[in-house]
C-alpha cells in the first residue's frame, strides 16, 4: 500500500521567528526559501505544519 505524501514548500523567511517555529521548519526537512520536500502524511508532520501554516505552502499528492 502506497503511503500518502504531502509536498511542503517554505514560502516565507525564518528571520525573526521563534525557536520552535525554526525547529518545525528544520524538522520538516526544509533548508531555504522556496525549497520543497515530499513528506509522509502522518499526525506528527501535520502537527508541525499546523504550527507554522503562515510560512508554508502545502499540496497533497
Amino acid at each position: 500500500m502506497a503511503e500518502k505524501t504531502i509536498q511542503v514548500t517554505l514560502i516565507k523567511s525564518m528571520s525573526g521567528r521563534g525557536r520552535k517555529h525554526i525547529a518545525c521548519v528544520h524538522g520538516l526537512g526544509l533548508r531555504r526559501l522556496h525549497h520543497s520536500v515530499m513528506v509522509e502524511d502522518t499526525s506528527s508532520v501535520r502537527g508541525m505544519i499546523n504550527k507554522i501554516p503562515h510560512l508554508l505552502r502545502v499540496e497533497e499528492k
